[in-house]
């Protein structure tokens, strides 16, 4: 259950990894913890706020893409990316754990699966700006690791607000290391350094989501709780077995 004896990592010192991340989403759904319990490691908690667990599947582009002291590559400098995620923690020490990343980059995808061992996927993306909206879709082409598909157009519908401590939105989005893990469940963890998310409410059309199918989870019919972020700054420590 989510409570205030949780701790954040320190940042990272060195950090490994730098990027920006631009018009994310982050759609939210509640869901049963005894439904994520079997696709996360026993190790790892699944960390629960207001009587429930939750899956969240956040759509965004990636900028600015570079390792610590390698230039920048450019076929990873700008690429549309979408993960499906839930929290959970290792101690006391909450993160995220990630079911899929897909992304539109091959060579991120290759990359980030040999140095995070995270479980990217490749796919056709678009995404697009229209206004203050955006139309974002996604289709993966790695369908080995099953089907998986979203359209969707989103815009922020009012202004940046502050989230608590303590608050929904905090425990959603202030998550300062991942978790992931090798064959065997070895639990890795890799630190993380943002600041606090911009978020703001967001309008959303979702024409299309079929994120969960290859995970075996039915979302609620119900809206999902929508957030949007114009920017954000982060860097990534190196991965770490815990």
């Amino acid at each position: 259950m989510h409570d205030e004896t949780s701790s954040d990592p320190p940042p990272p010192r060195p950090w490994v990894l730098r990027m920006r991340w631009h018009d994310l989403l982050f759609l939210h759904w509640p869901v049963p913890a005894a439904a994520l319990r079997p696709l996360v490691p026993p190790a790892l908690e699944i960390d629960e706020c207001r009587g429930s667990a939750w899956l969240g599947i956040v759509p965004f582009v990636m900028r600015g893409v570079r390792l610590r002291l390698v230039p920048p590559i450019p076929s990873t400098g700008a690429f549309p990316e979408l993960n499906v995620r839930t929290y959970v923690r290792h101690g006391a020490t909450r993160g995220v754990w990630f079911f899929s990343l897909d992304a539109a980059s091959r060579l991120a995808v290759e990359g980030a699966r040999r140095l995070y061992r995270l479980p990217y996927r490749h796919a056709a993306m678009r995404c697009r700006r229209e206004g203050d909206e955006v139309a974002y879709a996604s289709r993966r082409l790695e369908t080995r690791f099953g089907a998986a598909e979203l359209a969707a157009r989103y815009r922020p519908a009012g202004p940046v607000f502050r989230h608590a401590a303590g608050s929904l939105e905090h425990f959603l989005t202030h998550r300062l290391c991942l978790y992931t893990a090798d064959r065997r469940n070895a639990i890795y963890r890799s630190d993380i350094e943002h600041a606090p998310w911009p978020l703001a409410p967001a309008d959303v059309a979702l024409s299309v989501n079929r994120m969960t199918e290859p995970l075996g989870i039915a979302l609620p019919d119900t809206p999902p709780l929508a957030w949007y972020a114009a920017r954000l700054d982060v860097r990534a420590g190196r991965l770490r077995r815990v």
